[in-house]
């Protein structure tokens, strides 16, 4: 059985959930706001979603399904939001997700998070290609996507229902080859 991967960066370090953590998942993922711009975080965020998804995830990396971290302050250990790249092994390619709390938007935290786990899977998982998407009416979480060197893929106009209302897909991606060849990731 793997362990999931703990990896530190400059202010935070993903790590493993615990069951401890379901408390503040509850509480951040709960905001509607995190609902709104993300594609499948429910609201309301009813008692037990958090403790179900969570014991999910050490079976997911074993089986090679997923890896999903808590993105957390280094310093005061506390949860800061979530993120995960899911595998799709055949393919060797990862789709790259995201969410952070509100209350800690706009400082950097989804960016220097995304990074860490882009380099670990192009180094550690060995993916030709990561991807990632946002729902059109969240373009802040596009703009972490150009800071990871990303490339506009296209837009999969109103392809998905968001609370009865249809909503655009639009999609980045990132070759191993432009990855190695960035300047925008320490080596």
């Amino acid at each position: 059985m793997k362990m999931l991967p703990t990896i530190p960066l400059d202010r935070l370090i993903l790590r493993p959930f615990s069951l401890e953590d379901a408390k503040v998942v509850q509480e951040l993922a709960g905001d509607k706001y995190i609902a709104e711009t993300t594609l499948y975080i429910p609201h309301p965020y009813e008692d037990g979603i958090a403790e179900e998804w969570i014991k999910t995830h050490a079976d997911h990396f074993n089986e090679n399904r997923s890896l999903t971290l808590a993105i957390a302050h280094k310093e005061q250990k506390y949860v800061i939001g979530s993120i995960s790249i899911a595998f799709h092994t055949k393919f060797n390619h990862g789709e790259l997700a995201y969410w952070v709390g509100k209350k800690y938007s706009n400082h950097g935290y989804c960016t220097e998070a995304a990074k860490g786990i882009v380099k670990y899977a192009f180094e550690e998982m060995h993916l030709n290609r990561i991807y990632a998407r946002y729902l059109g009416n969240n373009p802040a979480s596009g703009k972490v996507m150009q800071k990871l060197g990303m490339t506009y893929e296209g837009t999969l106009r109103q392809h998905v229902k968001k609370w009865d209302k249809y909503e655009d897909l639009v999609y980045y991606g990132l070759l191993k080859d432009e990855y190695l060849n960035s300047h925008l990731f320490s080596k």
